[in-house]
């Protein structure tokens, strides 16, 4: 085979050591210090090497690859499922080796590498999502400690960490036992709809052990809160760096999508994404708000051309059909790993399954109905991923169809299918005028 690239090098990386394979030289270590890395850095530069392949493993290779992209080397990051499809290769030098063989011949494909402002943007994101997960887990604490003293608040609450369920709660900390002074801390809808059934969810049995892992969970969750503040403080710095410091004035005056859940405090989020975006407006897609979408650049970036077409972006995504499943083939194969990005569109494609007001609804109801909700949420998943990439690549105004105009489309399909198998039939379709 022709080697694409002569000066090439394979490198596998480990928790204490990274081992180097050069073509008809063995294989050298380092240790993963810095002054080390460093070391593996000038070794390649004096060995004439101008480009590197490495798996993609943890996040043991961020270091190692600034390191070497500093010193002018092209540095590919593959994933480590392409390495892997010849048997019998169990150390780390024959995997090296293997690398730089696989890289020479030009067979590995680069992983998309983010922006530096834009990895800066994800790690924050990624680090607020992970805040929100642990606050969560207290407040099925604070859940569980209420069930102890069958205080059943969450049956009568939406939310027990709402506005009116924390007040209650921090007030019951404090000593308050009475359910209806409590009662008088909740928002005056509640008291107009179901007063008393919140007085009667809080007469419960009182104790010690239920107080004070009650009094922990609130701890806990108010701490989380804290963090996720900080964290959104983070994201609108990053968020101005990359507009440039400038935030357009929204120019069309209707209101933005609402964002109903965990609403990052992050003033004129929308007026800094359309900055960055040159205008062009990722919610007038359905299910697309502008907190998934500052999720969604955190995970892609800006520029999507880095994909030629919708359906690359689709597979990176984890959302096209994999060859395991083929046509009538149906293959037992568990993906490794989720893409945040693939997750982000079932997320909002969820949400899209019971909406009446678009077209990607009903499709998904129709898949949903033959495959059940897993694939349909998939399938919705893609078209809207699809969607999104030919907005920001080719420009193209979506405006969503209806499920009149859908379901009209269906209709028509199904005309001229039993037209055809009328004349396959050697039968003629005639009209009955109900008059």
């Amino acid at each position: 085979m022709k080697k694409i690239h002569k000066h090439a090098a394979g490198i596998d990386i480990g928790a204490r050591k990274i081992f180097i394979g050069l073509e008809n030289k063995e294989v050298k270590s380092f240790e993963t210090f810095t002054d080390d890395l460093e070391s593996a850095a000038d070794f390649l530069v004096e060995n004439n090497i101008t480009t590197v392949a490495m798996e993609a493993t943890g996040v043991y290779w961020i270091i190692l690859y600034d390191i070497l992209q500093a010193r002018g080397i092209d540095v590919w990051l593959v994933d480590g499922r392409s390495t892997k499809q010849v048997p019998g290769r169990k150390t780390d030098v024959k995997d090296c080796q293997w690398i730089q063989q696989l890289h020479s011949h030009g067979l590995l494909s680069r992983c998309f590498v983010a922006e530096d402002l834009i990895q800066e943007l994800r790690g924050y994101q990624r680090l607020r999502e992970d805040h929100i997960r642990s606050a969560a887990m207290h407040v099925n604490h604070m859940q569980k400690s209420l069930i102890m003293m069958n205080i059943r608040l969450k049956e009568v609450l939406s939310q027990i960490h709402g506005a009116s369920g924390l007040k209650i709660i921090r007030a019951i900390i404090k000593g308050e036992r009475d359910p209806k002074v409590l009662v008088e801390l909740c928002d005056s809808k509640i008291l107009k709809t179901k007063k008393e059934l919140v007085i009667k969810s809080l007469k419960g049995h009182y104790h010690q052990a239920g107080l004070f892992a009650l009094d922990q969970a609130v701890t806990c969750y108010d701490f989380y809160q804290v963090q996720i503040a900080r964290c959104d403080e983070k994201l609108e710095e990053v968020l101005k760096k990359i507009s440039g410091g400038k935030a357009v004035q929204n120019q069309n005056k209707k209101p933005r999508k609402p964002i109903r859940h965990h609403k990052p405090k992050i003033n004129n989020l929308d007026q800094y994404l359309l900055t960055v975006f040159e205008y062009k407006d990722a919610t007038v897609l359905p299910g697309i708000i502008d907190y998934n979408w500052m999720q969604l650049l955190a995970e892609v970036g800006i520029d999507l051309r880095k994909w030629k077409t919708e359906k690359h972006f689709t597979s990176w995504l984890g959302l096209a059909p994999k060859p395991h499943h083929s046509g009538k083939r149906r293959k037992n194969y568990k993906s490794k790993g989720k893409p945040k990005a693939g997750e982000i569109f079932k997320q909002a494609a969820t949400s899209l399954l019971n909406s009446k007001k678009n077209a990607l609804g009903a499709f998904g109801r129709k898949i949903r109905a033959r495959k059940g909700p897993l694939l349909a949420i998939k399938a919705v998943a893609r078209k809207l991923a699809e969607l999104y990439w030919k907005l920001f690549v080719k420009g193209l105004t979506y405006v969503d169809e209806g499920v009149k105009i859908y379901e009209e489309k269906l209709l028509l399909n199904k005309q001229k299918s039993l037209f055809k198998m009328a004349k396959e039939m050697g039968m003629v379709i005639s009209y009955k005028s109900e008059t």
